[in-house]
């Protein structure tokens, strides 16, 4: 006899869940892994840190529904109590006309600082920093759509290299690792963002922009932050995770599905009670609460 067992599906409670650059409306944009991670959490806090909707590419002939799918998983999570801070980018800035407002439990902004146990996080998307983006917006916009004819002729290869049981290879993530001036770059952007978020007394400073996911301690004469940088949905399949105190990038090619849980924090997680469970579950209806008393 046959015994049918239905595997019990726990998804991993967070406080904060990042994504950035996920460019929907985009070949490159890779919208079932996204909707795989997003089904796979419960965050209190969903910041969505700018270029969710790539509207400078926007086309009614391409939109999918597992596009509009990510659309609605967000909104469903923010109907279901999940605070959604939207972060405009330089693809979406169109939405910055909208800046500081808010519909149910989600707010459009350009910016935001929380209070995260005692320390300070910055969260912007990182395009203000970008000289190409403010100088030069339609060199940029040109190279958005090089970029997306690169990621097509990518899927092509991966479609020829799957077929012949070979590695898939990113095309653009090879060029961009192997140019001087791109690891330049990189490396100024994330040089400025820190000593500016030492200087403003943030303890955190969490961007998107240039789609290279990291956390990395900063510290000169005036100070020390941790930088830390979302990553993509177009590459890297990378999202940052806070928990228990601390950060995490989560990789979808590597981590999958694992429990959030390490090791380390296991004694932690046992030593909580059911009744901070249920609070820390419930955090942001008890603000809604306070502001309407």
């Amino acid at each position: 006899m046959r015994y049918k067992t239905n595997a019990l599906k726990i998804k991993r409670k967070l406080e904060i869940a990042v994504i950035s650059d996920v460019h929907l409306g985009t070949y490159g944009c890779h919208a079932k892994h996204l909707l795989t991670y997003l089904n796979s959490i419960e965050p209190q806090k969903l910041i969505l840190n700018g270029d969710i909707i790539d509207i400078w590419q926007f086309s009614k002939r391409y939109f999918p529904k597992s596009h509009l799918k990510v659309i609605k998983k967000i909104m469903t999570m923010a109907s279901n109590g999940v605070e959604v801070i939207y972060i405009t980018g330089n693809h979406d800035e169109m939405l910055r006309k909208f800046s500081s407002t808010t519909i149910g439990n989600i707010s459009i902004v350009d910016k935001a600082v929380l209070e995260l146990h005692g320390k300070k996080a910055w969260f912007f998307h990182g395009d203000v920093f970008d000289i190409s983006i403010q100088n030069a917006k339609w060199l940029a916009k040109l190279g958005g759509y090089g970029y997306d004819l690169l990621t097509l002729l990518n899927r092509l290869v991966n479609w020829y290299l799957d077929k012949r049981g070979k590695e898939r290879y990113s095309l653009s993530k090879k060029i961009k690792n192997g140019v001087k001036g791109a690891i330049k770059y990189i490396s100024a952007f994330e040089k400025v963002v820190s000593e500016l978020a030492i200087e403003n007394g943030y303890d955190y400073v969490i961007c998107g922009h240039i789609h290279q996911p990291k956390l990395e301690h900063f510290e000169n004469k005036y100070g020390k932050t941790i930088y830390l940088n979302s990553g993509d949905w177009v590459e890297n399949f990378t999202a940052l995770e806070y928990q228990f105190k601390r950060w995490k990038i989560y990789n979808f090619n590597k981590d999958k599905l694992a429990p959030f849980i390490t090791d380390e924090d296991i004694n932690d997680f046992e030593n909580l009670e059911t009744k901070d469970l249920i609070a820390a579950i419930t955090i942001v209806d008890k603000k809604k609460l306070k502001k309407s008393n």
